[in-house]
């Protein structure tokens, strides 16, 4: 049989016993009072052959709602898009599966040239100057970078939209209690941040401003507009951005941003149970030296060989603590991998191909669903997620879904009250127009 792992034996046991100079394994535990020490059976199966248990392991997993089987129309952060074959090949190398940090160049260029090329590619999506090795993930992303502007404009409160994504929101939030930084809520009007609100609450003494673009709702917020608003108070601006959606839309470093984040996970990074996902952090040269994270750089060696390594590590890693930029010292190397390649696979005309795929299929999924009586709500230009008022409960609706294989979409009564009934739809480049139609027939009979 072939085994996914190194059985122990018994001699295995006793030879390391033996190693170690202990007779038992419960003598291992000497320092735990037996009155303490659990005596009786554990209540758990008895142990299986491992045939038994992969088929047993097989029954459960066919019980799940997988993407293969179901038309997904969940979205919310976490998205089905197409993967080329080959990203799942090149992380499948042993040489990037197992490396952690590359600690020491000389034996690291290869993965260190293909981060070098993921920073390359997100700085060419995003329309900035330098870009991270990434991050653990776009929420803990967009935390640190507002605590980069919290610290380079040495202010204290941070203006965050309400069409932020909420878990992300609640990442900032937890970051700025220990820092001391006062996060304020813009609202938001017909599903993109309030102006109005924005001009009011933008003073001097704010560090930065977050916008999402899209937003949360799946709208395009008005960059250039709030660029100026946000400038005029010499604050940072800040956007957290799907960069899919960058392959059709106009670069937030185009249109004044100081720092863009967001979350690779629609290139070639599976929707899982959610992770592990894999962060971006771009910003302007002016910002360079306080990046969190690492920053892979190309060079030359003493024979004018083109090289790559670590550069500018502001971590506590490697500096006193008190002048580290960030405490992360860890990145998604391997995720940040499979955004590159996939990246490189699509190339620039496919990955605008699939952005303008995403948006027409959000427009014609739209135009069905209003044709079946479903009040599609904040109207206005959008990506590929859109918000819908349900004729019913979302439970009752979404039942109603999953028993024609169908995932609704995302229930916004959960982190917005005010909306609820309310789905927040996402229409993606796999799903097809047989998919569609069918979510909009099932709609349409549950209004009737």
């Amino acid at each position: 049989m072939k085994h996914r792992y190194l059985p122990m034996t018994e001699q295995d046991k006793q030879q390391m016993l033996e190693v170690i100079g202990v007779p038992s394994v419960e003598n291992l535990f000497n320092d735990i009072p037996e009155s303490v020490r659990f005596q009786g059976e554990y209540d758990i199966k008895p142990a299986k052959s491992e045939p038994a248990l992969m088929k047993e392991l097989s029954k459960l997993a066919s019980k799940n709602a997988d993407l293969k089987n179901y038309a997904s129309f969940l979205g919310a952060g976490v998205y089905d898009h197409y993967s080329p074959v080959i990203v799942d090949h090149v992380l499948s190398r042993s040489e990037f599966y197992t490396a952690y940090t590359p600690y020491q160049p000389e034996i690291s260029q290869g993965e260190l040239q293909a981060i070098f090329e993921y920073q390359t590619m997100i700085c060419e999506m995003t329309g900035m100057d330098v870009a991270n090795s990434s991050m653990y993930d776009g929420g803990t992303a967009l935390a640190e970078a507002a605590m980069l502007a919290s610290g380079h404009t040495r202010r204290k409160k941070i203006l965050i939209s309400a069409a932020v994504h909420p878990e992300s929101r609640e990442v900032v939030n937890t970051y700025a209690k220990g820092q001391r930084v006062e996060v304020i809520e813009i609202p938001f009007k017909d599903g993109v941040t309030d102006l109005a609100a924005l001009k009011e609450l933008a003073k001097d003494d704010i560090a930065g401003v977050i916008v999402q673009y899209p937003n949360f709702f799946g709208r395009i917020e008005p960059l250039k507009e709030m660029e100026e608003i946000i400038h005029d108070v010499k604050s940072m601006f800040i956007v957290s951005s799907n960069p899919l959606a960058l392959g059709a839309l106009t670069p937030p470093g185009a249109l004044g941003a100081d720092i863009v984040t967001g979350d690779a996970q629609p290139f070639g990074i599976p929707a899982a149970f959610g992770g592990p996902h894999c962060g971006y952090f771009a910003v302007t040269n002016k910002l360079v030296r306080k990046v969190p994270g690492r920053l892979v750089g190309q060079t030359v060696d003493e024979d004018g060989k083109r090289g790559f390594v670590l550069t500018l590590q502001a971590r506590e890693q490697h500096i006193r603590r008190d002048k580290a930029t960030s405490n992360i010292c860890s990145n998604q190397a391997l995720n940040a991998l499979a955004a590159s390649v996939a990246m490189t696979a699509l190339g620039k005309k496919g990955v605008k191909e699939m952005a303008v795929n995403n948006i027409q299929k959000a427009y014609y999924a739209k135009k069905a669903i209003k044709e079946k009586g479903i009040e599609v709500v904040f109207e206005g230009p959008s990506f590929n997620e859109f918000v819908i008022k349900l004729p019913a409960s979302y439970q009752e609706i979404n039942q109603s879904l999953f028993e024609k294989e169908i995932i609704g979409g995302f229930d916004l009564g959960t982190v917005y009250p005010q909306l609820k009934d309310h789905m927040l739809v996402a229409v993606t480049e796999l799903r097809t127009k047989e998919e569609i139609d069918a979510l909009a027939q099932e709609l349409g009979d549950q209004h009737e």
